[in-house]
């Protein structure tokens, strides 16, 4: 059944050819056949998910919710009301959320069955899922490699097909550098299209919930589901439903996409642009038109974001202090040791690096000098994609630098690893869509390129995506060992 693609799994749900309960026992035995091997779950619940998905089949045929039973996988970020949600962190260890995130409640309602909550780079910080206090997530592809980061458990989990989709958040790169590195689609949906009421913060002005799934059809079945307006986010759009599932066969004419004539590609690998090379030829026979375009400020992404990240993020996390919930430090005799200890002995290197970086910039006679002026650089750089797409409707580029590569490689050296994100930083900084998908393998090791578009064109990205899927089989392929 993991083969099956989410349009057939709903299809043979509605026709009893199997239950929503046999549905999902099969993929909770799959994760635990297989999570041992990858660490990409970090809770499951057996009985609850049970218990959804023969609520569902209970109801049947009288319920017309369009996720009909489909299992779902959630990053860890994501409120569960009733079940612990970590955001990857010792800091939240013990933390059971009292209620669910928008995203959450609103694929819950249309018929979706939760199968647990997924390994993630501590509170969505890094790009290779090694910041979690749980562990390594591991890539399905070749054990020795990492996945991406942040969303890492949510992307492996979806390769190895223990869930056809699970929910995902992008702050920087964070669905769509782990969908390159693990071989599956991943859409960054335009900020405020997804509430983000329930998602724990990490940078509130770049934080943006999406899907990871196989192939672009999957994900549209899910972004229908979780597009509604909410009046508990400030930030939430009120957009009408486009009903992209129905639609996602419609390819328009006459599309156009643009190539980044990119200062980053000297620091590509060159096999990667190759393998961009061969997927432009696919997007040309079939009519699509592919021009250059450039974008000067996109060279300023990665210093912009690594200011502007951090210093919301400093304040965003300073609601952690051992006083309200979560963890708190047992050898504090004042109010300031605890706060010391506490944010000391629950945060990982990585989260305090940057809470120090963002303290810093925001500090009195920095603020100017660098917070201030990355905001100026912000809105340059979302111009640069305003002026792009007055001559495309999409902007190719890869996904990610380089291939998935080996634990250890990188995390001694932060700056070669923000690098990750060097083509995926901008659509965060402009609020646009974004979404990856595999273009082909290197050394066995999956390709992934990106497309960005207007504000509120999912839709699209979608269409191209899936035509392009239509004509190849990279998101078909399942790692050696999570086939049977």
């Amino acid at each position: 059944m993991h083969n099956l693609s989410i349009k057939q799994q709903i299809k043979g749900i509605r026709e009893k050819k199997f239950s929503a309960g046999e549905l999902t026992q099969y993929y909770l035995d799959r994760i635990e056949k297989y999570n041992p091997k990858i660490n990409a779950f970090i809770t499951t619940h057996r009985d609850r998910s049970m218990d959804m998905a023969n609520n569902i089949d209970l109801s049947i045929p009288s319920n017309k919710a369009p996720l009909l039973g489909i299992p779902v996988a959630h990053k860890d970020i994501f409120c569960t009301k009733g079940v612990r949600t970590t955001c990857g962190s010792k800091m939240l260890s013990n933390f059971i959320s009292p209620y669910d995130a928008t995203i959450v409640q609103s694929i819950n309602d249309a018929g979706a069955v939760s199968l647990g909550k997924t390994n993630m780079d501590e509170f969505a910080m890094g790009s290779s899922n090694e910041t979690s206090f749980y562990g390594n997530c591991l890539n399905p592809w070749d054990l020795t490699k990492v996945p991406g980061g942040s969303s890492g458990g949510s992307a492996a989990s979806v390769a190895a097909r223990l869930t056809p989709i699970a929910t995902a958040s992008d702050t920087g790169g964070s669905i769509r550098q782990p969908a390159s590195f693990c071989g599956v689609t991943g859409i960054k949906p335009t900020y405020g299209r997804i509430s983000r009421y329930g998602m724990i913060a990490f940078a509130s002005s770049l934080d943006q919930a999406g899907f990871i799934a196989r192939s672009a059809e999957d994900i549209s079945y899910f972004l229908d589901a979780a597009s509604v307006h909410d009046p508990k986010d400030s930030t939430s759009l009120n957009v009408v439903a486009e009903h992209t599932a129905k639609s996602i066969e419609d390819l328009p004419k006459e599309i156009k996409i643009g190539i980044m004539e990119n200062q980053l590609a000297k620091h590509t690998d060159p096999r990667i642009l190759e393998k961009l090379d061969d997927a432009i030829r696919l997007f040309s026979s079939i009519g699509i038109k592919v021009i250059p375009v450039k974008l000067p400020y996109s060279k300023l992404a990665i210093p912009t974001y690594y200011v502007i990240a951090p210093a919301e993020a400093s304040s965003n996390l300073s609601r952690f202090d051992g006083v309200r919930f979560g963890y708190r430090s047992s050898e504090s005799n004042t109010i300031d040791e605890l706060y010391e200890k506490t944010r000391s002995e629950g945060f990982g290197s990585e989260v305090k690096r940057r809470i120090l970086i963002g303290a810093y910039v925001l500090s009195a006679g920095f603020y100017d000098a660098y917070y201030l002026k990355a905001q100026k650089i912000r809105r340059l750089i979302a111009h640069d994609y305003n002026e792009a797409f007055k001559e495309v409707d999409l902007i190719l580029s890869p996904t990610a630098p380089n291939l998935p590569f080996s634990f250890g490689e990188k995390s001694q050296d932060p700056i070669s690893m923000y690098q990750n994100d060097a083509y995926t930083i901008g659509a965060n900084l402009a609020g646009l869509p974004g979404i990856s998908f595999p273009i082909g393998f290197i050394d066995q090791l999956p390709v992934g390129a990106q497309l960005v578009g207007k504000h509120l064109s999912e839709k699209l990205l979608l269409q191209v995506t899936y035509a392009f899927q239509k004509l190849s089989n990279y998101h078909d392929l399942v790692p050696k060992g999570f086939g049977d």
